[in-house]
């Protein structure tokens, strides 16, 4: 469809105030102090891929409330030197699948760990192995309005803490520098990567494209598109139950993480993307890092006449050459 959100040059400045709980900041560190306190050491299990070039292990880790985790940890195959790691968050309904669907940063060099998404997977792709079993709070079907009536309850507070323990989890597996870590992910996944970067602080960078959760609100006036559409659905039932949805889903909102971040950050974007209006994503770009009381470097890429595609594969190798410029060759 044509482009349907603001025209480029206003997104290019687009500044949108955000209605942030007071109690923001403490909502998550005592969430996050709650699951490390219940943490466990991460469990890797080395698993046959039939592939020859990359080594992979069945890791578990423990997430919101010391629940089990489960990721696939790869790296490049005889190389023993520590290298930076890039845990990847999947997308909205998707599991961690099988371990050789997501290899290419394998395949550039780094060490690589997909994280499952608890009580996802079963919407495409091949599946996931992550339950979660904190479903019971009022709420729709689906996991974008699982527990929506409170924040303690909601689904995303669980699967933003799993996403920030992920990087716990990762600095203690064998071979990974755990001072080049990224944090990377496209739509739900991006949403999480953002989140992440704004809850870790000693992030080597984030790489998020099209990303979920930002600008919420005004992507519920934007689109019927899911997920946004299952919270209107939900709401259209629910009448009574608007200010609670917005209450909560303000301490998951994108931007408010983006604030907060500090690592150099690098997006993308499709200008006709009805699932992720791309204002969200410029709201998140333009609010980068402004509470820090610094300059993350950053930069963004749109694509005018892509969807939620974004820029596909070009964006990809946009990403590729931008972590490599950032952090260097990722071995000798």
């Amino acid at each position: 469809m044509p482009a349907f959100d603001l025209p480029p040059t206003e997104l290019e400045r687009y500044r949108p105030d955000v209605e942030e709980p007071a109690d923001f900041d403490a909502f998550w560190r005592g969430t996050l102090e709650e699951a490390r306190r219940a943490g466990a050491p991460v469990s890797a299990r080395p698993v046959e891929t039939g592939l020859r070039l990359t080594e992979t292990w069945d890791v578990t880790f423990r997430g919101f409330a010391g629940d089990p985790v489960r990721a696939w940890f790869s790296r490049p195959a005889g190389i023993r030197e520590p290298l930076p790691a890039v845990v990847e968050y999947a997308g909205y309904g998707r599991g961690r699948g099988l371990p050789h669907e997501r290899l290419t940063w394998v395949g550039a060099g780094y060490a690589h760990l997909l994280m499952d998404n608890r009580g996802q997977g079963d919407q495409y792709g091949c599946g996931g192995d992550t339950p979660d079993p904190h479903v019971a709070a009022p709420g729709g079907p689906g996991p974008a309005v699982r527990g929506l009536r409170a924040p303690r309850d909601y689904h995303y507070r669980r699967l933003i803490t799993d996403a920030v323990r992920a990087v716990r989890a990762v600095r203690e597996l064998p071979g990974v520098d755990g001072g080049r870590v990224v944090a990377a992910g496209n739509s739900q996944g991006g949403g999480l990567a953002l989140a992440v970067a704004g809850l870790v602080p000693d992030l080597a960078a984030v790489v998020v494209t099209a990303p979920l959760l930002c600008g919420i609100r005004r992507a519920l006036d934007l689109t019927d598109t899911g997920p946004y559409g299952e919270i209107a659905a939900y709401l259209s039932v629910h009448r009574d139950a608007e200010r609670d949805a917005y209450r909560t889903l303000a301490y998951v909102e994108g931007v408010s993480f983006a604030r907060r971040a500090r690592a150099p950050a690098h997006f993308g974007v499709g200008l006709r993307d009805t699932v992720c209006p791309p204002s969200g994503a410029y709201g998140a770009w333009n609010r980068y890092g402004e509470l820090t009381g610094t300059r993350p470097r950053k930069e963004i890429h749109a694509y005018p006449f892509n969807g939620h595609e974004g820029g596909d594969a070009v964006q990809v190798r946009r990403q590729l050459d931008w972590v490599r410029d950032l952090l260097g060759p990722p071995y000798r």
